[in-house]
């Protein structure tokens, strides 16, 4: 029964822009429209407008490589994950095939390699059969083609070409492809595989049933036949009953007004078309009928269907993604492209831990791809923690519903009184059984607040989590958020697989990048409350490159200080007053010239007390230095020596050229190292200015302040628990992460430490790139995942360190 004179259904119309999906994220083709994508297991597979199939990284979004061997645009993309095989074809054929393990095969059809343009591939299992219809100009006919050559012995041919190999680069994509380049392997369709006069226009697109896809869960039929459907701008569609004989035309859909079929998908006995005028039509195939007409924008092309599940994915030239239900409603409706969506598919989501988790994959003419999923626990907790900058209420909260008994605590001052500072936030996830069961108690600490943003030199909104290229962009999401969720939901998860045989004590304070004025009194206020720690985890630093992990096990400590001197008269004219007063800018340049003799500091003493460097940490510098290509005497003198820096001047006045201030600041810090005494250095520093003002003999004032102050710290290295860090982190990553330290402070990292008497761990989840404080603030998606999961691989490790008789 033809559809051409069925009365047309009720129209579903469209919905407004609603109901975007959770997370999105974004690769960028380099200077070229996505044409077409396939997908495998761990790949995604794009098609460009040059030569070029882009390879993508499915667990990290990392270009990969790239696979050449056409001369023109790529328009269609098909995968064989049986055979792992994929098949691409471009203008003017032929197509190739690429074992994707080595081989690369030509195919060439009847008619020769100008046959015409190719615009969809669809490849059965179950007949090991290659459907294509190439389509030339010159005729108004197109005839459709099928190729059996996996019958025909190429799986045993000894060409294998081109060969491919990866070579590091130093920017993503990480890896670049180099070809070997031999004969490929030619393969003919004979004459008997094709069938003339399939439609009369340019068939656009094929779909399989029972359909092969990986979101599809349609069963095989016993007596092996496929379907094939067919769309074409002669506005039909064709029903293809196939078996190893060939198809055999069963039905003719028309989409009448619609116009031209651009886009095809099938599930569950029901076909859906993507026409030309903005129509989708959805017929039922038992009963051969017409069964709705969805508007989706009319008079605009709907040039790629993808199916999820029950829902339909409809993608259009005007760069909208829509989603119908199964009964046709538009729950969801996005702007996914600037530009036009040209290609379109369902693949598992492998940045997800939940392997049945399927993502949306979209690419466009704006040479982006788009991977729209659900966002999982970690994701979804971070894209809301982002959008606060100051968020205590909301981490408690966000705690207690991942499984933490959680609460807010007043930070207080040295006499107990309840300061004005920012609520610590402490959670304590208790591991498997009772409460009262003995079990190792992991401290980690972290922070909330973040540097401010405003959006001048931002790409994005700071505040909106923004994925793209294989980072996720926001202020804060690597400098803290990001890493506090990690292990806040690695605890969260082993907790739920009754895998948590430790204790875990988040203490996650908001005045980190303010120096932690308050947190030490708060701490000693509050520690019955927070219990027994046996030792501290942090994870607020960064790997020294990109691609190699670390571990970080010393951190310089600092004194902050400031040095005013100041007259009691007002600011005066040079022009009146020049020669006939003290002037503190000359007194302040002359008092801090005594500071330092080039890189030397000139306090008294200051050097005493340095640890001297031992063969075994020489040794680790040169392997650094190797590693870094930095001099191993630059990373030690960043790391491990003592420094004084003067950060700034300023001046009462108007600061212009002309006026003589009242009043001179300075802002002056000194980095401290093992061993030396943190307070002896601040009074060694005042004591120094104060005795050489004194011999300047000055009618004016001098003040030294110091306005806070943190303590080195450093590591164990044969300590049991920074082993198990370390082995967590190789076991994890494959290689044996670089032991560095930093030369900044992290004030509550030794507080922590003296107050409960036991080792702290530093965890450097970033990158050297990822722009903490600074505009454009990232973190590797890989980096996150994979340092959750080296928390969850810790907190097995340490379960009994500590416990054993």
């Amino acid at each position: 029964m033809d559809t051409v004179n069925t009365p047309d259904p009720s129209l579903s119309s469209v919905a407004v822009e609603k109901a975007v999906p959770q997370h999105l994220h974004s690769v960028h083709q380099k200077d070229s429209s996505v044409l077409s994508l396939a997908a495998d297991q761990d790949h995604i597979f794009s098609g460009s407008q040059g030569q070029d199939i882009y390879v993508w990284d499915r667990h990290s979004y990392f270009a990969k490589t790239t696979l050449e061997g056409h001369t023109g645009p790529v328009l269609a993309l098909e995968v064989s994950r049986e055979q792992r095989w994929l098949f691409s074809s471009r203008q003017h054929c032929p197509h190739l095939v690429h074992d994707l393990a080595a081989a690369l095969y030509t195919i060439i059809p009847d008619g020769g390699t100008d046959a015409g343009d190719i615009f969809s591939l669809a490849y059965s299992p179950t007949l090991s059969t290659l459907f294509f219809a190439p389509n030339d100009s010159r005729h108004t006919q197109t005839a459709f083609k099928r190729d059996k050559f996996f019958e025909s012995g190429v799986r045993g041919s000894s060409t294998r070409t081109p060969m491919f190999y990866a070579q590091r680069i130093p920017k993503s994509p990480p890896v670049d492809l180099q070809i070997h380049n031999t004969e490929p392997t030619t393969i003919y369709v004979p004459a008997a595989n094709t069938l003339q006069s399939a439609h009369y226009g340019y068939i656009y697109c094929m779909a399989l049933l029972p359909s092969p896809h990986i979101s599809a869960s349609d069963p095989e039929r016993e007596d092996g036949s496929i379907e094939l459907l067919t769309g074409s701008g002669d506005a039909d569609v064709r029903l293809w009953l196939c078996n190893r004989d060939g198809p055999v035309l069963r039905h003719t859909f028309s989409a009448g007004e619609g116009g031209g079929v651009l886009s095809l998908v099938a599930r569950a006995g029901t076909v859906y078309a993507g026409c030309q005028a903005g129509f989708v039509k959805v017929w039922d195939l038992e009963t051969r009928t017409l069964v709705r007409t969805i508007i989706a924008y009319e008079n605009i092309d709907v040039l790629s269907l993808s199916m999820l599940g029950t829902d339909l994915y409809g993608c259009s030239a005007n760069g909208m993604v829509q989603r119908w239900s199964a009964s046709f409603d538009c729950t969801a409706s996005w702007q996914a492209h600037d530009g036009i969506i040209l290609s379109s598919i369902v693949a598992s989501d492998k940045s997800s831990p939940n392997p049945t988790r399927h993502a949306l994959v979209t690419g466009g003419n704006d040479n982006t791809i788009r991977y729209v999923s659900r966002s999982d626990t970690l994701l979804h907790a971070l894209e809301t923690f982002v959008s606060v900058p100051s968020a205590a209420i909301w981490l408690k909260k966000c705690l207690s519903q991942l499984g933490a008994e959680a609460g807010l605590l007043p930070t207080l001052d040295a006499g107990g009184a309840e300061a004005c500072g920012s609520p610590l936030v402490l959670a304590t996830f208790y591991g498997t059984g009772s409460k009262d069961r003995q079990r190792p108690r992991i401290l980690f600490y972290g922070h909330y607040d973040v540097i401010g943003a405003s959006k001048a030199g931002w790409a994005t909104d700071p505040f909106t989590l923004t994925g793209s290229d294989g980072y996720l962009y926001g202020r804060g999401v690597t400098d803290n958020k990001g890493p506090i969720l990690a292990a806040a939901v690695a605890a969260s998860d082993m907790l739920a697989r009754r895998a948590l045989d430790v204790d875990v004590v988040m203490l996650i304070e908001g005045d980190e990048e303010v120096g932690s004025p308050r947190f030490a009194d708060s701490v000693r206020r509050y520690k019955d409350q927070i219990g027994r720690v046996d030792a501290i985890l942090v994870s607020n630093s960064y790997w020294i490159g990109e691609n190699t992990p670390c571990i970080t096990y010393g951190l310089r400590g600092v004194v902050h200080a400031s040095v005013e001197i100041s007259s009691k008269r007002a600011d005066v004219h040079s022009g009146v007053d020049g020669g006939a007063v003290s002037e503190p800018m000359i007194e302040m340049i002359k008092l801090l010239s005594t500071l330092t003799n080039g890189q030397k500091v000139l306090l008294p003493g200051f050097y005493d007390d340095v640890r001297p460097m031992t063969s075994r940490e020489l040794e680790q510098f040169e392997l650094l230095a190797n590693v870094t290509k930095e001099p191993a005497a630059r990373l030690s003198s960043r790391w491990r020596e003592p420094s004084l820096s003067v950060h700034g001047l300023q001046v009462s006045g108007p600061g212009n050229a002309t006026v003589i201030p009242a009043c001179v600041k300075a802002t002056v810090s000194l980095r401290v190292v093992p061993d030396q005494d943190t307070d002896t250095i601040a009074q060694s520093l005042v004591d120094h200015l104060e005795l050489n003002f004194r011999a300047l003999q000055s009618p004016n004032t001098l003040n030294v302040q110091i306005e806070r102050k943190a303590d080195w710290w450093l590591g164990d290295l044969d300590e049991p628990w920074f082993r198990a860090l370390e082995g967590a982190i190789k076991d994890e990553w494959g290689v044996t992460p670089l032991r560095i330290r930093e030369g900044g402070s992290i004030p509550p990292i030794p507080i922590l430490e003296k107050e409960f008497g036991c080792p702290a761990l530093q965890l450097p989840l970033g990158q050297s790139s990822d722009q903490a404080h600074l505009a454009n603030e990232r973190i590797s998606l890989i980096n996150l995942r994979r340092g959750k999961s080296v928390i969850e691989r810790f907190f097995t490790s340490v379960a009994h360190i500590g416990l054993q008789p």
